[in-house]
């Protein structure tokens, strides 16, 4: 068995391949990172728009808004880039890649998320950034607030990140079965964009204690901005978030575990 201290190494090893292999076009490579970056900047500038015909959005102003959408946008656009390539086993089990990869001696989930590793992936989240920087700057901030902040971002990494893995490995019986996927993933990214405000309280229910997305922002959220939860849930949820990413991260390699075992070869 491969030795798991090395897999973050083995990882950059396979990802610094591909990067020198996209830097081999480098005009090619920089279209492709500002086009990623300019998409991604008028997904946001198209929801500003908004704010010139409504001065709320579900109770909400723009700097508000732009809190929880930079939040939510930095967590996917990391979990994308490191481990977005996990949405492709489906590929790998069509075309019998995976019964090469399982043969070598670098962890199979290392190999899956670090092929076709796309820096330019790298666009996405320097918009996100400035999103929430732009959002931030309004927060009036404390110190229990930045850590706050902080456990909001790496949790919302993580749980993208849990997400990518155990959604994806249904692929493992269905073969392709992406959108399925990505409707948890970047559907779970679009929701949280927005204050659950919008959504009925159902829905708010269902994105806290069955696709747990609302703590990628929603709460920390409430708490920097100084709001109580319109649909009274309890505050100490804004420090909830590291837990819940410790949970999902469970889960996801439970099921990771699980469609291995079951992964039987393509059989040619």
């Amino acid at each position: 068995m491969a030795d798991l201290r090395a897999a973050p190494r083995e990882y950059v090893w396979i990802a610094r391949m591909w990067v020198r292999s996209s830097l081999a076009y480098p005009l090619s490579f920089w279209l492709l990172t500002l086009s990623s970056a300019l998409i991604t900047l008028l997904d946001f500038v198209g929801l500003a728009l908004m704010f010139h015909t409504v001065s709320a959005l579900g109770g909400f102003g723009l700097r508000e808004v732009a809190l929880l959408y930079g939040a939510s946008g930095i967590g996917i656009g990391v979990a994308d880039l490191v481990i977005g390539s996990v949405e492709q086993i489906g590929v790998h089990v069509r075309t019998g890649t995976l019964d090469s990869m399982l043969t070598r001696p670098v962890p199979l989930l290392v190999q899956i998320c670090a092929d076709r590793f796309a820096i330019r992936r790298l666009g996405r989240i320097t918009q996100a950034l400035a999103v929430f920087g732009y959002g931030a700057w309004w927060v009036d901030w404390t110190p229990s607030k930045c850590g706050v902040a902080a456990l909001m971002v790496v949790s919302s990494c993580l749980i993208f990140f849990s997400f990518f893995v155990a959604f994806s490995c249904i692929q493992f019986w269905t073969l392709d079965s992406t959108e399925f996927a990505n409707a948890f993933t970047y559907g779970g990214n679009t929701m949280t964009q927005y204050p659950m405000t919008i959504f009925p309280r159902e829905v708010l229910k269902g994105l806290t204690f069955v696709v747990p997305v609302a703590f990628v922002n929603w709460y920390p959220c409430l708490y920097l901005l100084d709001r109580p939860d319109p649909f009274g849930m309890p505050p100490w949820f804004a420090v909830f978030s590291p837990v819940v990413a410790a949970l999902t991260l469970t889960v996801a390699g439970l099921a990771w575990r699980t469609g291995v075992r079951h992964y039987t070869s393509t059989g040619s």
